[in-house]
């Protein structure tokens, strides 16, 4: 794990939150985290790139990257931040999504654009987790969602998070 972060709370690179989440490319949509406080918040953070494999279809002569991925990518973060919080790292845990409320889109992320994904816990149920994410470029609002996961153990011959 990396030293604290000037404003507080740990942070992970993309290696560390690899041994966290079983996501890889091109389904893994946060590459740092930083800003964590276990059981409480973290901030996610996404280089959108040119070459992100769904520019090619939504939309070829206007991307934006779809807004499922974004409450995706506020998943990945909170799901980060529970590992951590638990200290699961390369324990073949997976974090399941049970619901999504009041999600809401405000406006379109482009390639090349900075996603800053602060999510919050919202309820801590074990082994269920309520959380409120929200994704930013730049000040900008550009989508908000509440949320719920489910932690369980990986199905018997499921491969681990280091594979």
């Amino acid at each position: 794990m990396n030293d604290q972060s000037k404003t507080g709370g740990a942070s992970l690179n993309v290696e560390e939150i690899k041994r966290l989440l079983p996501h890889r490319a091109p389904f893994l949509f946060i590459d740092r985290l930083t800003n964590i406080r276990p059981n409480e918040s973290a901030i996610g953070w996404k280089a959108v790139g040119f070459n992100e494999p769904y520019f090619a279809g939504h939309f070829p002569d206007y991307a934006v990257m779809p807004g499922v991925l974004i409450v995706e990518a506020m998943a990945q973060t909170a799901g980060a931040l529970v590992m951590h919080t638990l200290s699961q790292q390369d324990q073949g845990k997976l974090v399941y999504f049970m619901a999504i409320d009041k999600a809401r889109f405000r406006k379109p992320v482009h390639p090349g654009d900075m996603l800053r994904i602060p999510v919050m816990v919202k309820q801590e149920r074990r082994p269920v987790w309520r959380f409120e994410g929200k994704a930013y470029v730049g000040d900008t609002l550009c989508a908000e969602a509440e949320y719920s996961a489910m932690i369980v153990d990986q199905p018997l011959g499921a491969k681990g998070p280091k594979s």
